[in-house]
C-alpha cells in the first residue's frame, strides 16, 4: 500500500451501499469524476439507480453498474460481492452509506419497540459488518483497500433521531477501530460522522427543524451532502495515512 496522496482514482472500483441516497449518490458523483468505477448496492429500484449512474462520467469499457442487495441479508451481499468480482474484477473502496432511522423522542421509551430497535441495529450496525465481511476478500486482494463507514455524531454525543440509532452509531465507531486493526495493513477502515444534513434521511424533519438546528451550529448552517461526500473523497485521496479514525463533519454542532 502506498500512502502517497492521489489526485485521481482511475482504475479503482468503488462499491457504495445506499448509492441512491443523498450522501451515497453525491459520493458517487465525486469519485466518478476522479475516474473511479461506481457500483451501487441498493435494496430495490435497480433500473432507476442505473439510470442515475449512467449520468456519471465514465467509459463504456468500465461502465458503472447497479446491483440489488440488502445489507441485512448476508446471502445477497455475498452474491453481490461475487457479481462485483465478475463484472468489475476488483473492489478497492467500500462505502457504507446505507442506513435507516425513525424519529422517536428519547423519553418515549414505549414508542421504541423491540421490533424498531432490532431493525435499526440490524441495518446500521450488523448490516455494515456483514457488508464488510462479504467484500473483505476483494478489498484485501486490492492491496490498497479502503472502507469508509458513514456514522453520525449521534454515536458520541448521545443525541440523535432515537436511542437505538445512537447505540448503533456508537457501535459502528468502535467497530471501525476494531476492523482497522483486524484488516491492517492491506485495508484501511475509516468513519465519517455527519451532524445534521439537509436530506430526507430522517422522516418528518424539514425546514423548521433545519433552521432551528442551524441556529445551534457554530458555522451557522446545517450540513450539505457535498460536505460529507468531500470528506469521503479526502479519505480516498489525501488522508491516506489514516486508519481507525473518525472524521467529524458537523460544522461544530457537537462542540
Amino acid at each position: 500500500m502506498s500512502f502517497e496522496t492521489q489526485s485521481r482514482l482511475d482504475g479503482k472500483v468503488a462499491v457504495i451501499t445506499g448509492g441512491k441516497g443523498a450522501i451515497g449518490f453525491a459520493t458517487a458523483q465525486r469519485l466518478a469524476a476522479l475516474g473511479a468505477r461506481i457500483v451501487s448496492l441498493d435494496r430495490g429500484d435497480q433500473q432507476a439507480v442505473q439510470a442515475r449512474l449512467d449520468t456519471l462520467p465514465g467509459t463504456p469499457e468500465a461502465a458503472h453498474f447497479a446491483l440489488t442487495a440488502s445489507i441485512t441479508d448476508s446471502a445477497s451481499l455475498q452474491a453481490a460481492a461475487q457479481e462485483v468480482a465478475r463484472r468489475g474484477g476488483r473492489c478497492d473502496i467500500l462505502i457504507n452509506s446505507a442506513g435507516f432511522t425513525k424519529a422517536v423522542a428519547p423519553k418515549d421509551l414505549d414508542a421504541l419497540t423491540d421490533e424498531l430497535f432490532d431493525s435499526i441495529l440490524a441495518t446500521n450496525l450488523r448490516g455494515v459488518f456483514a457488508t464488510i465481511r462479504a467484500f473483505a476478500p476483494l478489498l484485501k486482494e486490492s492491496g490498497d483497500g479502503l472502507v469508509i463507514n458513514v456514522s453520525s455524531i449521534a454515536g458520541f454525543t448521545g443525541a440523535g433521531s432515537n436511542l437505538a440509532y445512537v447505540a448503533a452509531k456508537a457501535g459502528l465507531d468502535v467497530l471501525t477501530k476494531s476492523l482497522a486493526k483486524a484488516l491492517a495493513p492491506g485495508v484501511r477502515v475509516l468513519a465519517v460522522s455527519p451532524g445534521v444534513v439537509d436530506s430526507t434521511f430522517v422522516p418528518g424533519r424539514g425546514a423548521d427543524f433545519n433552521a432551528k438546528a442551524a441556529a445551534t451550529i457554530p458555522l451557522a448552517r446545517i450540513g450539505h451532502v457535498q460536505d460529507i461526500a468531500s470528506a469521503i473523497e479526502a479519505c480516498a485521496t489525501t488522508l491516506r495515512f489514516a486508519t481507525g479514525a473518525r472524521f467529524v463533519i458537523d460544522g461544530g454542532r457537537s462542540l
